[in-house]
């Protein structure tokens, strides 16, 4: 899907389909709702005054010009209260019309840039808002699918309207930048749709290196014999039960230029995770194909920050592995030390996300990381605390902690900051090793603990914690999610990266 700016008349625009809206309450609609209106013999204002139209957000209802415009048809959305219209409404609205009109003889659709006219909006916020919401809301995962039928509809174009020449500029930056966000995080969204099968740890370092080269973007990939040499014997630990050969991917973007790494991002890359020796119910573990997340949203995000050529240096690590049992697997009971010299007693094998991710932190240090973020699918713990609704975030380093919440709300992604106090240390204490890989008898805080074992491998590197376990995959579509993997996070890392070089 493209979507573009044009300086022009709504009226006039030759689509398939033209979207206009109405703020609840409204009688007699004005700007590019009004000219609409005018065009079609006030039919808009017939369908409010019968009561088929008032404006409720989510409302959509469509209305066939009958030769008075050159598009067919005029979608006229719903905004709900003027005063409880934003940003993420604007998102989410471009996602359910695109949803809406999604099938057979819908190609093109003209809209008016929603937020812009009477609700007081930045005009370039909100073509950004658009492209994304329209790129996310018409994601669909029909690789595997023979025969989808009408599901394999889709809208190619989205034209933004605006009357006002001067602003056609910004706004077409704004909506390219906006396009770059929303794909970044289709394409995690399809590697975390994708069945294990199909995209193991080889599979997904080619991946990663394929989208490096078309950035320009330095990568690595290193191999078992590697990660052996290096010491990083928590990541090997997880790897052993399985006949894929891990990978840890590195890719990285010198924007700023020179030495030095201002961010690193870290995402856990569990390619299929059956919970090893400590094996998971046969229930659901299907889902158990989306446990690399993290590492594709790390990925993806790195490489939409090439793409928007930001002014900072960034490393994206992706400890990649399959978690299986076997006869070489890994045994509760086992000690294994990690890269740092630390040793872990793993009581659980299926704790085996902060297995990988402290062996890829430990790198991200060594090569300089000046801050840390990490992502992953990490706990159970945080649905039962968190639900669907938002992720969690954990922190060293209150600062950092501050600009990640402010970049994933201009996303339009809820976060809540747990608390790591050190009583929490206690949770993770081993007899027989310097730190077990899950909390000691039966105190919850199943989260918090899986931070706070992560805590140590980023020693004095200002760090983020995000676990996103409760958001990664949805049961059905909500505004800019999509049923299947949400791609919660990608978004929300690029922000935080074009933050950071600012």
């Amino acid at each position: 899907m493209k979507v573009r700016v044009e300086q022009g008349d709504i009226t006039r625009a030759a689509a398939d389909a033209v979207v206009v809206n109405l703020f609840e309450g409204v009688t007699m609609p004005g700007g590019g709702t009004g000219a609409v209106d005018m065009a079609l013999g006030g039919a808009i204002s017939q369908v409010i005054a019968a009561g088929d139209l008032r404006g409720k957000a989510g409302e959509l209802v469509t209305i066939h010009t009958l030769g008075r415009m050159p598009a067919p048809r005029v979608l006229v959305a719903g905004l709900g209260a003027r005063d409880e219209f934003d940003i993420d409404a604007v998102r989410n609205l471009a996602a359910n019309v695109v949803r809406a009109l999604r099938k057979p003889g819908i190609r093109r659709i003209a809209t008016i840039a929603h937020g812009a006219g009477i609700a007081g909006l930045d005009p370039e916020a909100c073509a950004q808002a658009i492209a994304e919401g329209s790129i996310l809301g018409g994601y669909q995962f029909l690789k595997h699918k023979s025969n989808a039928g009408d599901d394999r509809a889709e809208i190619e174009d989205v034209v933004i309207i605006e009357h006002d020449a001067s602003k056609v500029a910004g706004m077409a930056r704004a909506a390219e930048r906006g396009s770059i966000l929303a794909e970044a995080t289709n394409i995690a969204r399809d590697w975390a749709n994708e069945p294990s099968n199909h995209l193991t740890p080889t599979v997904m370092a080619e991946r990663a290196a394929e989208l490096a080269r078309q950035a320009g973007m330095e990568v690595e990939v290193l191999e078992r014999a590697d990660m052996e040499r290096m010491g990083m014997g928590s990541l090997l630990s997880v790897a052993k039960g399985s006949a894929e050969p891990p990978k840890l991917i590195r890719l990285g973007y010198r924007g700023r230029g020179g030495e030095g790494w201002d961010l690193a991002l870290v995402g856990k890359g569990i390619t299929f995770d059956t919970g090893g020796i400590s094996i998971k119910p046969a229930a659901n573990m299907e889902a158990m194909k989306a446990d690399m997340t993290g590492a594709a949203n790390v990925i993806t995000a790195a490489w939409a920050l090439a793409r928007l050529g930001a002014k900072l240096n960034v490393l994206a690590i992706a400890p990649c592995t399959e978690n299986m049992p076997s006869g070489s697997a890994t045994k509760p009971g086992d000690v294994v030390r990690a890269m740092n010299g630390r040793t872990i007693e793993v009581i659980n094998t299926d704790a085996e996300g902060r297995l990988v991710l402290a062996d890829a932190i430990c790198w991200a240090n060594e090569l300089g990381a000046k801050r840390i973020v990490d992502v992953a699918t990490l706990t159970g713990a945080v649905t039962t605390a968190l639900g669907d609704v938002c992720y969690a975030l954990m922190t060293n380093d209150d600062a950092l902690c501050r600009e990640v919440e402010a970049a994933a709300a201009a996303a339009g992604e809820k976060t809540w900051r747990l608390p790591m106090w050190k009583e929490y240390d206690e949770y993770i204490k081993s007899d027989v090793a310097d730190c077990r890989n899950v909390g000691a008898g039966n105190r919850g805080a199943g989260t918090i603990v899986g931070a706070k074992f992560l805590e140590p491998f980023a020693g004095k590197t200002p760090w983020v914690h995000l676990d996103i376990a409760g958001v990664d995959n949805m049961s059905s579509d909500r505004g800019w999610v999509t049923k299947g993997a949400s791609g919660y996070s990608v978004r929300a890392l690029i922000n935080l990266g074009l933050r950071l070089a600012q």
